[in-house]
């Protein structure tokens, strides 16, 4: 039996439940509401874990092409104090696989491959019912026998199994980037490294990471309240600039230059489901990944959305006569995963950003020496 199965946003998670169903020869479609694959940047880099995410590509056949993308060298970490002292500097050894980064977007292409997605489709909400009835933004409407909440932290499909929306954390990031930064930054090149460099201080830090081709994403994190920036406008790049220098007073002046140099900055304030979020089940309607258990952005969450994604479709394949049953099962073995990494990186970032830095290097070195 061939069951009509959507899967709601073009994500990692969403993406590879169809890659792995289409690997497995089960049709599916993807809605996704941007109008293609190039609509809006894709966002910065993402270490694939072994047991995580690189299996969810094995699972869907893509695990060699990832090797060819992935960059090794970039699970290098280097923690230095606000003084920019160096504390720490791993350097992986040469044939270290257990978390190699990719740009979102090369994932995303290597993902998308022969997949049927409609994009421009925005999903307005879903009823169950006989099926699930999808309901679009221009007002056409769908049946499909099964319909996968892959869209998000603010996913439009979860209301139709769960009530709870995500609260703020009490830590925001604010993101700015350098472009072609050994040329144009060599200092700030040599001080990120391979892979990121990261500073903490009290209640803040400062977090730089490469990309590929030059590009680096820098975040400041900070503990404040979620206006924390009113009357200061964000697009004023220099008042921004200004704003956020500030916080960094007395911090030594090559920590501070990865954000003075920084060109433009947006605020990505962090929220979060509860750590053991489930609901009773629903026929016809799931979520993974962010939709289902969104976290804080420790290097969880697209690993675990897509090995979601991958399990849940293998499950459908194997037993296609009674899907029900199967996204039952799935949801139980999915719950219990995400809610045991939801409470690590929750505890996490209460350790990164809070009043002892001395808890970031500490968790540093825990997650260094698993």
């Amino acid at each position: 039996m061939r069951h009509r199965i959507a899967v709601v946003g073009a994500g990692p998670g969403g993406l590879t439940l169809a890659r792995v169903l289409h690997h497995l020869g089960h049709p599916v479609v993807v809605l996704e509401r941007d109008r293609g694959p190039d609509s809006r940047p894709p966002g910065g880099t993402l270490d694939l874990h072994e047991g995580l995410g690189q299996l969810a590509l094995d699972k869907a056949g893509l695990a060699a092409r990832f090797r060819e993308l992935s960059r090794p060298e970039g699970q290098a970490m280097r923690i230095l104090d606000p003084a920019g002292t160096v504390l720490r500097d791993w350097r992986p050894r040469p044939d270290e696989r257990a978390n190699p980064e990719i740009d979102r977007g090369q994932l995303r292409d290597l993902l998308l491959g022969p997949l049927d997605v409609r994009w421009g489709r925005e999903v307005t909400r879903v009823v169950p019912g006989d099926g699930a009835l999808v309901h679009f933004a221009d007002g056409r409407q769908e049946t499909f026998d099964l319909v996968v909440g892959a869209d998000g932290a603010w996913s439009r499909v979860r209301p139709a199994v769960s009530p709870v929306t995500p609260r703020y954390t009490g830590v925001t990031a604010v993101e700015t980037s350098l472009d072609d930064v050994d040329t144009r930054h060599p200092d700030l090149a040599e001080l990120i490294g391979d892979g990121a460099v990261a500073v903490y201080g009290v209640n803040r830090g400062i977090v730089a990471q490469r990309n590929s081709s030059g590009h680096v994403k820098v975040y400041v994190q900070l503990r404040a309240p979620l206006d924390w920036h009113a009357g200061l406008d964000l697009t004023d790049v220099e008042a921004a600039r200004s704003a956020l220098l500030a916080l960094f007073d007395g911090w030594a002046q090559p920590v501070r230059d990865l954000v003075g140099r920084g060109t433009a900055f947006v605020q990505r304030p962090i929220h979060v489901l509860p750590v053991s979020h489930t609901w009773t089940h629903v026929r016809g309607v799931t979520l993974l990944g962010d939709a289902a258990h969104l976290m804080p952005p420790l290097g969880a969450g697209a690993n675990l959305a897509m090995l979601d994604g991958a399990e849940l479709a293998e499950s459908v394949a194997a037993d296609p006569d009674d899907l029900d049953a199967v996204v039952r099962a799935w949801e139980e073995r999915m719950w219990a995963r995400a809610g045991r990494w939801a409470a690590i990186t929750t505890a996490g970032l209460e350790r990164l950003v809070g009043p002892d830095p001395a808890t970031a290097l500490a968790l540093f070195d825990e997650v260094q020496s698993s």
